[in-house]
C-alpha cells in the first residue's frame, strides 16, 4: 500500500507526540522518585473544603513527625499558598530545578506562586493547563518525602484528568459535604478515579454538623464499597486563618488525626493488595 506524503507526515507527528509524552512521563517519574507515598485530595464539586482538608492533612502528618510536601495543581484557583500563609517563593537550584518553599514543616509548591496578581483569573484552555501541570511536575525538586499531598482541581474534566494520568498517585481521598448535590458530585469523582484504575482510599465528610447535617459521607462510602475516613465538623475555629486550623485547635487536630490514621491504614491495605 502506498502512503501519501500527508499520511506520512501525520504518522511522524504521532510518533513525535508519543516520544514527547514518554519523555515527560519519565521526567515526572524521576522528579517524584524519592517520595514514598503520593495521595490526591479530590472532589467532584468546588467549595466543599478540598484545599482545607489537603492542607490540614499535610500539617497533621508533619506535626506527627513525617516529612511532607503539598502540591497544589488547581490551576484555575490555586489557594494552598494563601491557606499555608507562605510568603517566600520557591528557590531555583544549580540544576535549574525549583526548590519548594517550606511552612509549618511542609514543603509547598503551587501555581499560585506564579501569579503576578492573586486576584486575576487564569483563563486557559486544555492544552495550556496540561503543559502547565507537566512543567510544574517536571521542574520541582522535592527531595525525600514520606508523603506528598496533592490538592487537585475539582470536577471531572481536563485538569484533574491530566493530573491523574501524569502523576502515579497511590490513592485518593474524596471530600464531600453533607448536602445531596455534593454527595452526587463526589460519587461522579469516585467513578472517574475507578475508570482510571487508581485506588480510592476513602471518603471524608467535611462541614458536618447541625448547620448542613451529617451522614452523607458514610452513606456514600457504604454505597461505593469504600472506607469512611471520618467527619470534620463545621467549627468556629476555622475563622482564624492565621495558620492551618490543626495548629490552632486541639479538637480539630484530633479529628484530623483520626482521618489521617484511616488514610494510612487504607494506604497500607492498597500497597498490600498490589503486592499480592
Amino acid at each position: 500500500m502506498t502512503i501519501n506524503p500527508q499520511q506520512a507526515a501525520q504518522a511522524r507527528a504521532r510518533i513525535e507526540g508519543m516520544k514527547k509524552q514518554f519523555e515527560q512521563k519519565r521526567q515526572v517519574t524521576d522528579s517524584l522518585a524519592n517520595i514514598k507515598n503520593k495521595v490526591g485530595v479530590y472532589s467532584g464539586k468546588g467549595g466543599v473544603g478540598k484545599t482545607t482538608v489537603a492542607v490540614n492533612i499535610a500539617c497533621t502528618l508533619a506535626h506527627e513527625g513525617a516529612s511532607v510536601g503539598i502540591l497544589d495543581v488547581d490551576i484555575d484557583c490555586p489557594n494552598v499558598v494563601r491557606a499555608m500563609k507562605v510568603s517566600e517563593h520557591p528557590l531555583v537550584g544549580e540544576d535549574k530545578r525549583m526548590l519548594p518553599a517550606e511552612r509549618f514543616g511542609v514543603k509547598v509548591m503551587s501555581m499560585g506562586f506564579f501569579q503576578q496578581n492573586e486576584d486575576e483569573a487564569i483563563i486557559w484552555r486544555g492544552p495550556m493547563v496540561h503543559n502547565a501541570i507537566n512543567q510544574l511536575l517536571q521542574s520541582t525538586e522535592w527531595g525525600k518525602l514520606d508523603y506528598l499531598i496533592v490538592d487537585l482541581p475539582p470536577g471531572t474534566s481536563d485538569a484533574p484528568l491530566t493530573v491523574m494520568q501524569v502523576l502515579d498517585l497511590d490513592g485518593f481521598v474524596v471530600v464531600t459535604t453533607p448536602q445531596e448535590l455534593a454527595k452526587i458530585d463526589a460519587k461522579r469523582s469516585i467513578n472517574m478515579i475507578r475508570k482510571l484504575n487508581v485506588n480510592v482510599l476513602g471518603v471524608v465528610e467535611n462541614l458536618s454538623g447541625e448547620v448542613f447535617g451529617t451522614g452523607a459521607g458514610e452513606e456514600l462510602a457504604s454505597e461505593m464499597g469504600l472506607r469512611f475516613l471520618g467527619k470534620l465538623e463545621l467549627r468556629s475555629d476555622y475563622r482564624d486563618t492565621s495558620r492551618p486550623t490543626v495548629l490552632i485547635s486541639n479538637e480539630v487536630l484530633e479529628e484530623y488525626r483520626a482521618v489521617v490514621s484511616n488514610v494510612l491504614s487504607a494506604l497500607e491495605e492498597a500497597v498490600g493488595a498490589e503486592a499480592d
